[in-house]
């Protein structure tokens, strides 16, 4: 996916830290080793099937998490596709410099 060109600067980067102990919590914590994730790798994970409402709280945080459509086909739907979500790196070494 190619960014668009804007002459406006960019917003500062200033997201907000999830509350320890949330499935925001430890969404970011993946996101921030610079791994990715689909719906069925969190629920294994956390035993939770909501990875879309955690990634809208988030993103509602002020964390830029991406997603890209991957074939993830069934007997049923062939043509299925299904969320992978990350950080950019460049916001992962950001918040590791303090400045998230």
């Amino acid at each position: 996916m190619m960014e668009q060109i804007s002459f406006l600067p960019p917003l500062p980067f200033a997201p907000t830290w999830p509350q320890p102990g949330t499935l925001a919590a430890t969404a970011l914590e993946i996101f921030l080793r610079g791994e990715g994730m689909t719906h069925p790798q969190f629920e294994a994970i956390s035993f939770s099937w909501r990875l879309s409402h955690v990634v809208s709280v988030l993103r509602e945080l002020g964390w830029p998490i991406e997603s890209v459509d991957i074939p993830a086909p069934t007997f049923e739907n062939p043509h299925r596709c299904i969320a992978r979500y990350h950080l950019p790196g460049r916001y992962i070494e950001q918040a590791r410099r303090g400045q998230g």
